[in-house]
């Protein structure tokens, strides 16, 4: 070997756009606490309801399905971002009202989705998570709003967003002062019909390398379709996913919006089952949440 091979300087590590969000700042692996769990830990963190919030037996009834088949958070739209204006937009703060009903009686944690700017402090007096959906990924002014507030962010992945775009949005948020950041990756737009968007499970594999964040799939949007969602959950487990987040419905034939894709909650229970059972295999756990009869019994 040349000797003056072994004395070459190393050349300076050059940092991507995305300094705060990149692994090369911040090597160990970010921690985002929920309750006795934190999201990124060995506890894989399942957030689960409908996709928007409707009447309170609806909302409330697949609430308590889900915490008791075991999930960790309650999902839930209360401003919905349609394709057609005609299409059923939500509740808006009435809808808060109720997720905040359903936190009240299960003693879950709600995420819902934030849409405007002038909506952040609102949202946030309500959420326990505050989501930004696919389509506000590139929403700047939104995601410097987000900045600002002291809530963790479940930002999702743009319809047509390169990993570099997806981890450059959420260092809007991290540059902002708001280091709670959650990626989802819930597909990306592409060539193929055959499902509603393309799910890159390879994506949970890029983001695990190149940043420190925390990365659940939805696998709900991702496939549009209810029976694609249970084999996608277990694919998202084996490469390394943080958690899950999968719209429930107790009648999805009634939803009022993306019930194709919804689980029954019947269907929800029996994928929890199954989760719970395969989890430790890849070096998580799926914890039992211990209902509270009481809280049960007044609710219903």
């Amino acid at each position: 070997m040349d000797p003056s091979c072994s004395q070459a300087p190393t050349p300076p590590v050059k940092l991507p756009s995305y300094k705060l969000t990149s692994r090369l700042t911040h090597p160990a692996d970010s921690l985002i606490p929920l309750g006795a769990y934190a999201i990124g830990g060995p506890e894989f963190i399942i957030m689960a309801g409908p996709c928007s919030v409707e009447a309170d037996p609806q909302m409330l009834g697949t609430a308590w399905d889900v915490k008791l088949a075991g999930a960790h958070i309650i999902r839930g739209g209360a401003f919905k971002p349609r394709s057609s204006p005609y299409s059923f937009q939500g509740l808006a703060e009435e809808g808060l009202k109720k997720l905040a009903n359903a936190r009240e009686l299960t003693g879950l944690g709600i995420v819902t989705e934030v849409m405007d700017s002038s909506d952040v402090e609102l949202v946030a007096s309500y959420a326990d998570i505050l989501q930004v959906g696919a389509r506000n990924a590139q929403n700047y002014s939104l995601l410097k709003r987000l900045g600002r507030i002291n809530k963790p962010v479940l930002l999702k992945r743009g319809l047509m967003n390169t990993i570099e775009e997806f981890l450059n949005s959420a260092e809007y948020i991290l540059a902002g002062g708001n280091s709670q950041v959650i990626l989802c990756e819930r597909g990306i737009r592409t060539f193929e019909p055959s499902t509603r968007n393309t799910l890159d499970l390879s994506a949970i594999l890029t983001i695990k390398e190149k940043s420190h964040l925390p990365i659940i799939v939805d696998p709900s949007h991702a496939t549009g379709k209810a029976h694609y969602v249970a084999p996608m959950s277990r694919a998202a487990l084996a490469a390394g996913a943080d958690g899950l987040m999968i719209e429930v419905h107790c009648d999805p034939t009634k939803a009022l919006c993306d019930g194709d894709e919804s689980l029954t909650s019947e269907q929800f229970k029996e994928l929890m089952q199954n989760l719970q059972e395969l989890a430790p295999h890849f070096g998580r756990r799926i914890s039992t949440i211990a209902p509270t009869t009481a809280l049960v019994a007044e609710s219903l």
